[in-house]
């Protein structure tokens, strides 16, 4: 086990010790909806930054309901969880994108032949996140918010951004673009969903976000902490960074009118998403989920997959998974909301079930 890794298990450990049960306080749920099958040891995960902190308290729960059970998650980014869960070195990957055809065919070989199936167990909305004094509520098409972040808009009190907030007394101050600096999954979902949303008012895709507009920072927090110290400033980031640090969230006009983020408009838009993936190998179709135009839905979400084998573990590794997952399943509570991610609910959450279930 990786340093890293050991310091995220021994953390949970710790944490155990502190967690409430039950979850009408927020805390971690120490009853078990499903039959556990109580298999004990270290379970080993690794990638995606984007659901560190759920993993934490998933980690924590897991320990409460499986006595003897702990969690290690090395957060070292999608591409790592990927490459270490083919080489069998981790029992699960991390990963905001899906493994692509080779990874596939190598993911079925490092399962014993066995396909390895994709479930969206975490979720993070991103906020289109500002700071404006004087401003708390704010309206922004889709089309103003590529604008925006192309440089086409470049002041406060702008026409468009007038347009869509009427009796808004808006400054006439520039805009000041933050963006991360590094490569990032945000930056790759944030783009994806500009080009797919627009009318060809964005053209750029990939993790590396443009530089020749606004300035970069690195990471979540350093995009969310430069926001907040930044009066008249705009960012893109998951959602808890932009709750922790107290900034603007925009309501997002996707098509059908102003939509706020909250648990019940990403529901919203989970409950209507397609799977690109066969049977229980939940690839979200991410094209159509940020194409929807769906009133009251707030389909900027970023699905963040746990990459299992369907089969192929020893007994002991397929019922410490089996546990964990169901674990996840049991703790879509309003501890998770806060720590910035969206409790799964509905058909999205039934979908999850079924496959965790059909785990072998």
């Amino acid at each position: 086990m990786t340093a890293a890794a050991a310091t995220v298990a021994a953390g949970s450990l710790i944490l155990t010790g502190c967690s409430n049960s039950g979850s009408g306080d927020g805390g971690a749920d120490t009853e078990s909806s499903y039959d556990l099958t109580n298999s004990q040891g270290e379970l080993r995960g690794e990638g995606a930054s984007s659901q560190q902190k759920a993993m934490e308290q998933f980690g924590v729960a897991y320990s409460s309901a499986v006595p003897g059970a702990t969690l290690a998650y090395n957060a070292t980014g999608s591409g790592a969880g990927q490459k270490q869960f083919i080489a069998n070195q981790v029992d699960f990957g991390g990963s905001d994108s899906a493994l692509d055809e080779e990874q596939a065919a190598a993911a079925a070989e490092r399962c014993g032949g066995n396909d390895a199936w994709h479930l969206p167990m975490v979720v993070g909305p991103v906020a289109v996140a500002y700071n404006l004094e004087g401003v708390d509520d704010l309206n922004l098409s889709v089309d103003t918010v590529a604008k925006i972040f192309k440089g086409e808009i470049r002041n406060w009190n702008d026409g468009a951004i007038a347009a869509e907030n009427e009796g808004v007394d808006l400054p006439d101050e520039p805009i000041d673009v933050l963006y991360r600096a590094e490569e990032s999954g945000t930056s790759d979902n944030f783009q994806s969903f500009l080009k797919t949303a627009t009318d060809g008012e964005w053209e750029t895709e990939g993790k590396t976000f443009p530089t020749n507009v606004g300035s970069g920072a690195q990471g979540s927090s350093g995009v969310a902490d430069q926001v907040k110290a930044t009066d008249g400033s705009i960012t893109y980031v998951e959602s808890g960074f932009a709750t922790a640090n107290d900034l603007g969230i925009a309501n997002i006009d996707f098509g059908a009118g102003p939509t706020e983020l909250n648990a019940e408009t990403v529901n919203k838009a989970l409950a209507e998403v397609s799977f690109s993936g066969e049977g229980n190998n939940l690839v979200v179709d991410s094209e159509a989920l940020y194409a929807m135009k769906e009133e009251g839905a707030y389909p900027l979400a970023l699905t963040t997959y746990e990459i299992v084998c369907s089969a192929g573990y020893d007994e002991e590794t397929a019922g410490q998974v089996k546990d964990f997952l169901h674990t996840i399943l049991d703790n879509q509570n309003e501890q998770l909301e806060e720590a910035g991610y969206i409790p799964l609910s509905g058909s999205f959450k039934e979908k999850l079930e079924t496959a965790v279930d059909a785990l072998q």
